[in-house]
């Protein structure tokens, strides 16, 4: 394996998250193991040696298998500065650069879902940009806000949205469809929601992951990266009864689009 065959694998634990491996030559780095079982299986049927483990945030189904592969592996961990991550592990915080496998890593500041949550972004990523982001943006939605606030959410996106379009959005869980079923209820016109929900659930009937998402394809589907676009302001001014002024809010949209996708079934 090649300088530019840098290998992403998508691991399934627990219902439905993604451990994301990714490979370098025999080496490898782990982001958000919330289980050490499944890391350990593929370090060892692949032959891989594990150079570091990143953690996005603190939530149990991310860093729940951080410290075993830590005792087993050696890794080094690196995780958000504001949260309490397993120790021992080296902060990041916004702005800060990581070098590992030959590529440079940038950590982005990302709270909403939990205060200090970040993500790691690979510019040079061979092929296409990547980014790990945990649960900040998932394909065709985004994460609860659990510690933050909208506002912080809403920035948090329009960071990552900003982020080339080419970019490969490798998200913590296969929270696709349901996604897009809301996505759909928010812009049942949108055509390239409909190509994109059939594309997914051909995906999902093979059992296929949906990811990484590209970034390009999310700012035509995702409702959460769209909720400036007129046709969704207001479905989600007509839902969510707001006056004339708060549909001018770009916060008090975001805010009403994130609870109603909290109660929709």
């Amino acid at each position: 394996m090649g300088f530019d065959d840098m290998k992403l694998i998508a691991l399934p634990a627990f219902s439905d998250n993604y451990l994301w491996l990714w490979q370098q030559d025999t080496h490898a780095v782990v982001v958000d193991p919330g289980d050490a079982a499944p890391v350990k299986q593929a370090l060892s049927r692949e032959g891989l040696t594990l150079a570091a483990i990143l953690v996005t945030h603190h939530h149990a189904d991310h860093v729940g298998g951080v410290r075993e592969l830590h005792l087993t592996t050696g890794a080094q961990v690196f995780g958000p500065a504001r949260e309490d991550v397993p120790a021992p592990f080296t902060p990041v915080v916004h702005g800060d650069h990581l070098e590992l496998l030959g590529q440079t890593l940038a950590i982005l500041d990302v709270p909403g879902h939990t205060a200090g949550h970040v993500a790691y972004f690979l510019p040079n990523a061979p092929q296409t940009p990547v980014l790990f982001c945990g649960d900040t943006l998932f394909s065709g939605g985004c994460g609860r806000i659990f510690e933050g606030t909208p506002a912080q959410m809403l920035a948090s996106l329009d960071s990552l949205a900003a982020l080339p379009p080419t970019t490969r959005v490798c998200c913590a869980h296969e929270y696709t469809l349901a996604n897009l079923r809301f996505a759909l209820a928010v812009e049942p016109d949108n055509t390239d929601l409909q190509a994109y929900m059939a594309h997914c659930q051909q995906l999902r009937a093979q059992g296929t992951p949906t990811l990484p998402a590209q970034l390009g394809t999310e700012l035509q589907i995702n409702p959460f990266l769209r909720a400036r676009h007129p046709r969704v302001r207001q479905a989600v001014a007509q839902h969510a009864g707001l006056s004339a002024l708060e549909q001018t809010d770009d916060v008090a949209v975001f805010a009403a689009l994130r609870e109603w996708k909290n109660d929709f079934r």
